[in-house]
């Protein structure tokens, strides 16, 4: 059973980065497909960034390319997310999530979620 435990979170200002990371264990992580999503309250979960095995295919949802960059280091079974030029909009629960070789932007193609992080971004 793979455990996923995000950290990094926290309040920042208008334009600050955030540097979210994710501990996997329990289980086999390099060959599983990784994303985070996100929620705000109020909404419904949101696709955020997602990641293959290899590290070498990565793809983000609109509002968020440019800005937020996905990667990961199988040899640390570590899932990253650098957020930079951070809005107010960011401002959600962040979680990682685990799925397999295929899973893509949608929350239900994932089985394995962490409890989330707080992020906050102030005006």
């Amino acid at each position: 059973q793979l455990q996923l435990v995000e950290s990094g979170g926290g309040l920042v200002q208008t334009g600050g980065s955030l540097l979210l990371s994710c501990a996997a264990s329990g289980g086999t992580f390099n060959y599983k497909t990784m994303g985070w999503f996100r929620q705000a309250p109020g909404k419904e979960r949101e696709f955020v960034a997602v990641i293959r095995g290899s590290g070498g295919t990565t793809g983000y949802a609109d509002s968020v390319k440019g800005r937020f960059t996905i990667s990961r280091d199988n040899a640390k079974n570590t899932l990253y997310l650098q957020m930079n030029s951070l809005k107010p909009e960011d401002t959600a629960v962040y979680y990682c999530t685990a799925g397999s070789a295929y899973s893509g932007t949608y929350y239900y193609q994932y089985t394995y979620w962490g409890q989330g992080t707080q992020v906050t971004v102030s005006s």
